[in-house]
This record gives C-alpha cells, structure tokens and sequence, in this order.
C-alpha cells in the first residue's frame, strides 16, 4: 500500500493510531504488529509467510549466535552470523536477479528457459537490510539479542519504514520499541510532517514527474539546449522532493505512534562535494553501505595488504561500495554505470580532499 493511496491516510493510519491510543501500554506492540502485518499482506500477500519465515530463521539464528558468543565460541558464532547473511542475500537476489540470470543462460547455453514474472515483495530490500543490521549489531555487540519474538518482529515490520525506510539499525530503534507514551504535541508534530511529506510527493513531485515525461514523450533528439537542462533539474528535483516526501511521511507516522526514525535527508542540493551530498542525501542507506561494505572492505583490504596507502584504500573502497549500491538499485547497465561513476567521483574527490590538506600544511 502507497502512503499516497488515499485509503493508507484516510482509513489504515487513522485505525491504526485508534488502536494505539486506546489500547493499555501491554497491549500496543501487539496491535502495531497486527496493522504492520495486515499492510505487507494488503500489496503482496502470496509472500507474506516468506516473510515471516525470514523473521523466525533470524530471530533464532541471533539467539544462536548469542549462546555461542557468551560460551566463548567466536568460530562457531562466525558461523552462524554467515550462513544467515547469506540466506537473507539469496533471497534478496533470487528475486531481484533471477530473470536477468536465466535471460544470461538463455544466451550463453542457447537454451529456451522462460523466466515466469514475479512481483518482488514489497520492502524486501529495506526488511532485508533491517535483519542484517540486527544480525551485525548482535554479533559485534552494540546491541542485546532480543529474546521478546513479539517486539523483534515489530522492529523488522514496522509498516512506516517497511516500504522505502528510513533504514533504522537495532541498536538506534531497540529502545523505542519499549513502553513509551505519546504527548498531544508529538502527535502533532507527526501529523504536520506527514502532511508535508505528502505535499511534497503529490503537490511537486508528482507533477515535476509529468514534466519528465513528457520530455521523453517527446524524445532527447528533439530537446532544445534550455529545455533539456529543464528536464534535467525537474528530474532531479522529483527524485528528490518523491523520497524525501516518503521519508517525512514515514517519520511522521512513527511520531504519532510514539516511535522516532531517524533523518533520512538534509539538504542534499547544498553540499560542497559529491562526498558531502552521499552524507546528506538517502542518509540511512548510504549510512547501512558505508557501515557494511565500504568499512568492512576498507578493513579487509589493509588487513591484507592489498592496496598500499589508506588514501588509495578509500578510493578502492568507494567504487566497491557504490558498484554493489548500483548493483542494489538493479542489474541493468544503467545502474552499473551509476555506481561506477559515482564511485569514480568519490574516489577523485577523497584523493582532492587529501592533497589540499597537504598543500595547506606546506
């Protein structure tokens, strides 16, 4: 369900903090679970025991991964920590890139597989990231393993952060999920931000899209040079103003429900270079990558040695990271093209950072 869908403001929201407020403090979780569970099931109920499942198999695993840790056993604990990472990132990819895979199969063996069309689950990626994050705050200790399967499956289905985030790790959202109460004035300040987010996406989003489209209607042959660089700035403006407006709007519906996510973005278009807009822009995700694989790879590599210099190892470390976030977004060229290039200017970037330091100290 679209937050924009006139039945999430006007029908599911307001149930849903009904249920809320009346209800005793005990009662509260259970009830947001219910709502939660209903709204994955109201856009793709075939796979909402897949859901639930992937819920359990990690809610184990990091009670597993936990014993393990406590008795010592840090080999064992690995273990468990990788074999369901890479159960949660097969799933991921099965229904992200099964098709391309069979279309690559087709050609290279000369086979005739016919890839049948399945609708990904809606928040997969972001639940998905959500259980990683769970996973790697446990095992490195930054957060307590939740034995409480009712509060673990809230966190991980939380309907305001389900579809698009913002990406909240356990250790920043386990204590929101406690006993808590919501003030007059926090409701309205989560009315208003929902309000806004939701002015944002229909009022300029939605129609700088139009723009857009009509643009391409049109074809980028026929452009002339003013109207191209309009369609450009509309373009990105309508990225920006749709995500944005989301993430507003999913951090107001959490204020009314006495929960806080955290900023997703801050002023993006005002940043002094492409490393400080990835530090405004998305900032959850681009956060979840910089934690996960930039600073994972970052270490691997000069543990290893196998790129001199930490300067270089950055710049290493961003193409990979933005390689895999273009390959996140999708498998087609256009995505790849999009992580290389950005990892390209990350790159540039880091290398000017450093040498105008060396030059102001000389």
């Amino acid at each position: 369900m679209s937050f924009t869908n006139l039945i999430f403001p006007f029908v599911w929201l307001p149930i849903s903090l009904l249920l809320y407020y009346i209800l005793p403090k005990k009662g509260r979780n259970a009830a947001l679970l219910i709502c939660s569970i209903l709204f994955f099931a109201w856009g793709t109920p075939e796979y909402l025991l897949l859901m639930l499942c992937s819920i359990l198999v990690n809610y184990l695993a990091a009670l597993e991964l936990s014993a393990y840790q406590k008795k010592g056993q840090t080999g064992r604990a690995r273990l468990v920590l990788t074999v369901t990472v890479l159960l949660n990132l097969l799933l991921l990819g099965f229904f992200k890139y099964y098709g391309f895979l069979l279309r690559t199969l087709n050609t290279l063996l000369s086979l005739n597989l016919r890839a049948r069309e399945l609708p990904l689950p809606i928040g997969l990626s972001f639940y998905t990231f959500t259980l990683l994050s769970y996973l790697f705050d446990v095992y490195r200790g930054k957060a307590p393993v939740q034995k409480n399967l009712l509060r673990f499956s809230l966190y991980v289905t939380f309907f305001p952060k389900l579809v698009s985030g913002p990406i909240a790790s356990y250790a920043q959202l386990q204590p929101e999920f406690g006993a808590r109460n919501v003030s007059l004035r926090q409701a309205v300040d989560g009315l208003k931000l929902f309000v806004f987010g939701m002015a944002l996406k229909v009022l300029l989003a939605n129609q700088l899209g139009g723009l857009w489209r009509d643009v391409t209607t049109i074809g980028f042959e026929s452009l002339s040079t003013p109207l191209a660089w309009m369609a450009a700035f509309a373009y990105s403006f309508q990225l920006y103003f749709d995500f944005w407006g989301y993430s507003l709007m999913a951090m107001g519906a959490s204020y009314c429900l006495g929960i806080r996510c955290p900023r997703n973005f801050r002023a993006p278009f005002l940043a002094t270079d492409i490393i400080d807009f990835w530090n405004r822009w998305h900032i959850t995700l681009s956060t979840w990558f910089r934690d996960f694989v930039f600073m994972r790879f970052t270490r691997w590599c000069m543990r290893r040695r196998l790129v001199h210099g930490r300067v270089r190892t950055a710049q290493v470390a961003f193409m990979v990271d933005m390689l895999v976030m273009g390959l996140w977004h999708g498998i087609a060229p256009c995505y790849i093209a999009y992580g290389v290039y950005h990892g390209l200017l990350l790159a540039i970037t880091e290398w000017m950072r450093k040498k105008s330091r060396f030059y102001r100290a000389h």
